[in-house]
Parts: C-alpha cells; sequence; structure tokens
C-alpha cells in the first residue's frame, strides 16, 4: 500500500468529508445512549501543511484554504473551521487533523473510537497518538474487513467512515460488499462511503449496486469542483450516507450550494443530491 494521504490533506474532498462527518456524529449523540465510531482507512491524527508532502501539491489551499478566512460560512461549516482552529495558532494554518481527530475531539465519555489504518507507518503513528485514551483502539489491518471482526458492537449504535484510498480497480464492488456485510450484521450501523468522482461510467455501476445492496436508505450526496468529463482526475468527490440521520439531507440542501460555489476550480461547481435508496 502506497497511498499516503498526507498528500491531500484539508483539499475540497476533506472540507466535504470531514465537515460532514462531524455532522453526522454530532446528530447521532442528541441521544445519550453510547456510540461507537469505526474508521476503515484512518491515516493519521494529523497532518502539516506546510510539510513536504503537502507542500508539493498545495492541495489544501483550494480546500480548508478557501474556507479560513471568510465570515459567512453557513449551518455547520463554522464549527467545522473552528475545529480546525482549534489545532493551530492564531490565524496561522498549519495543521490539519485527519478523521480520527475531528471526532475524538467530540468523544463524550460513553463513547468509544475503533481505528482501522493498513499502512504500517501511519499506524504506527496513530497508536502513539492515541496511546493515552482507553476510549480508541488501533489497529494495523485491512479496513475492509471491520464489519466482520467488530459488527455488532456492544453499544448498539455506530457510526462507519468507509474511506479508502481507490488505488485498486475493484474498490468500489469491495465497497459494496462491505456495506452489504455491516447492515447484515448491524441493520442501524450509520454508514459514510466516501468515494472520488472520476469515471463515470463505474460510478454508474456502483449506484446501481449500492441501490440493490439491501440498504435501508442510502443518499448521495456529491460535490463537483470542475465539470465532470474534465480529464484533469479528481473533479469531485461523494459520500452514499446509509441509514443518515435526520435533518442531514434538508441540512445539505442548503450547504452543497454554496460549497459548489466557493470551492469551484474550474467554471462553475456543481452538486447533486438524491435518494438511491429508502426515500423518506
Amino acid at each position: 500500500m502506497n497511498y499516503r494521504h498526507s498528500y491531500h490533506a484539508g483539499n475540497h474532498a476533506d472540507v466535504l468529508k470531514h465537515a460532514l462527518l462531524r455532522r453526522l456524529f454530532e446528530l447521532m449523540q442528541r441521544k445519550e445512549a453510547p456510540l461507537c465510531y469505526l474508521d476503515s482507512h484512518a491515516g493519521t491524527a494529523f497532518y502539516d501543511l506546510q510539510g513536504e508532502s503537502a507542500g508539493k501539491t498545495g492541495e489544501f489551499q483550494d480546500g480548508i484554504g478557501r474556507l479560513w478566512q471568510r465570515d459567512d460560512l453557513p449551518l455547520w461549516l463554522g464549527d467545522f473551521r473552528a475545529a480546525v482552529a482549534a489545532h493551530n495558532q492564531g490565524d496561522s494554518l498549519r495543521f490539519y487533523p485527519g478523521s480520527p481527530q475531528f471526532i475524538a475531539d467530540l468523544l463524550r465519555p460513553q463513547d468509544r473510537m475503533i481505528l482501522s489504518e493498513l499502512h504500517p507507518e501511519d499506524a504506527d503513528t496513530l497508536k502513539q497518538h492515541f496511546a493515552y485514551s482507553d476510549q480508541v483502539a488501533v489497529h494495523q489491518r485491512d479496513g475492509y474487513q471491520l464489519p466482520k471482526a467488530f459488527l455488532p458492537v456492544a453499544e448498539k449504535r455506530a457510526l462507519w467512515l468507509l474511506d479508502p484510498p481507490f488505488e485498486k480497480t475493484d474498490d468500489l464492488q469491495r465497497c459494496v460488499s462491505a456495506v452489504q456485510i455491516a447492515i447484515q450484521r448491524m441493520r442501524q450501523t450509520v454508514i459514510a462511503l466516501w468515494y472520488p468522482i472520476k469515471d463515470q461510467r463505474l460510478l454508474r455501476e456502483f449506484y446501481q449496486q449500492i441501490a440493490d445492496a439491501g440498504v435501508p436508505k442510502a443518499l448521495r450526496v456529491e460535490l463537483n469542483i470542475r465539470p465532470v468529463d474534465n480529464q484533469l482526475g479528481l473533479n469531485g468527490s461523494g459520500l452514499i450516507l446509509v441509514n443518515p440521520p435526520w435533518p442531514i439531507w434538508e441540512e445539505l440542501e442548503q450547504l452543497l450550494p454554496w460549497l459548489a460555489s466557493v470551492l469551484a476550480q474550474s467554471g462553475e461547481g456543481s452538486y447533486r443530491l438524491d435518494w438511491l435508496a429508502g426515500e423518506p
């Protein structure tokens, strides 16, 4: 496994993914009952945006960088930026949290996290970072195995971020299979499945497979920063939300047009928000 998220930390896809992930967790915390968070490809807890990797790409400048100094952030984007600012000094933007840290900052005493990271160096970094906490378990393993290994959880409430690097041609199919296993083992699991928007042909098949996967509800959330037929690579990203809590879809109706406008890199940005299965 060669993928290192440090090259892409804080980009437009991270803004969508992490802002939405935090909101999902907060909505699930409206109930006092304990909650378990699972992360399939956790990466590390922090990324240095002035480091060698992020400096080579500069992708964060067109992601979190575009939100950093704005005073008109709608809905919970302000809370998301504040969560990033809490790990930086003053007005400077140097460090960007990974998904484990975003959720760690929200944990209540009754909540816990199960983190999976296959890359040995990143897994070791993650273990050292959370060594102080008995609420966090870090495993160096294939993240697709999390449902079989840990579901159902004792808390009976779980949010799972399925966030593979998509280095292999069968990753979309593996995602569908993993979602099916998770729902079979614990039907009420809330799943946030992230994917890149590149090959439209593959995505059309993926959408149909999700629709036919037997999930109770599946909401498609997509944000494009370039035209989808552009040949520049990552034109946008999406998340399939399985069993999303209310009122996330109503909030996204307000948020996505704003993000599409602010994060667009070529012409006008665009978005899509619809149900693949089980529309309420």
